[in-house]
């Protein structure tokens, strides 16, 4: 992996209420050689912008909760690096491998790149949050992703132009995953060995993915709607 490529890249994490991992993410992003780290603060009340300012990143704080879609969209409009890193604060740690999305991308293999996290495809969802988001990709666009709603991704920044406004809430990664292959973009998973908090299976957990679930289900249904939407699926369909 070139250098050069990490230090021109711009890294976006959305962030709310993640003051208690998100100096550590972006320190390790630092110390990974990347050299514009912007966080988002979405409207947090905790401290989070001051931790990740004293950790190295710039901050863009939004005067108020606006969703990771919006957090997103700002964040594209406020950075100039190329290519464009999307990455949760939580990734503690091991933010530092996100280097190993970059390498699809300067050798030509992939216009965006989506980390498959280690083990199976659960965490979010348990299942069913990631079932749903696959059919609704697998249906529209054809493809069948292993990890669809992974937020953990790199794209060259003239298809994260053309991709922008991102969907609201929890419907971003699969409404960014179905305009980029309608787009003609080669998307590929990259085993990354990133960690991050696992959704529980108690009631706040539960409400979660739940909130995930609804967000998807609409999104899906905004596209399918959509009468180009409807022709472009029936394209990557045939």
């Amino acid at each position: 992996m070139s250098s050069r490529l990490v230090a021109r890249a711009a890294v976006i994490i959305p962030a709310y209420q993640e003051a208690e991992r998100i100096g550590e993410t972006v320190r390790a992003l630092r110390a990974a050689g990347f050299r514009e780290v912007l966080v988002v603060d979405d409207g947090s009340r905790d401290g989070t912008a001051e931790r990740a300012r004293q950790a190295g990143a710039r901050v863009l704080r939004l005067g108020r909760n606006r969703g990771k879609g919006a957090a997103l969209t700002a964040g594209l409009k406020a950075t100039a690096g190329d290519p464009i890193l999307f990455l949760d604060a939580d990734l503690g740690t091991s933010a530092g491998e996100a280097v190993a999305l970059l390498g699809p991308l300067e050798t030509g293999q992939a216009e965006m790149t989506i980390a498959a996290f280690p083990g199976p495809a659960r965490g979010a969802g348990f299942g069913l949050v990631v079932g749903l988001a696959r059919w609704g990709i697998r249906r529209l666009a054809g493809w069948s992703p292993r990890f669809p709603v992974s937020g953990q991704r790199a794209l060259w920044r003239s298809l994260a132009g053309r991709l922008a406004p991102f969907a609201p809430g929890f419907g971003v990664e699969v409404v960014m995953t179905v305009r980029a292959l309608w787009e003609g973009a080669r998307l590929q998973e990259v085993p990354v060995a990133f960690r991050h908090r696992r959704t529980g299976r108690d009631l706040r957990g539960w409400l979660h993915r739940g909130r995930q679930w609804r967000d998807i289900a609409l999104a899906l249904a905004r596209l399918a709607l959509d009468p180009a939407a409807r022709r472009r699926a029936r394209e990557a369909r045939a």
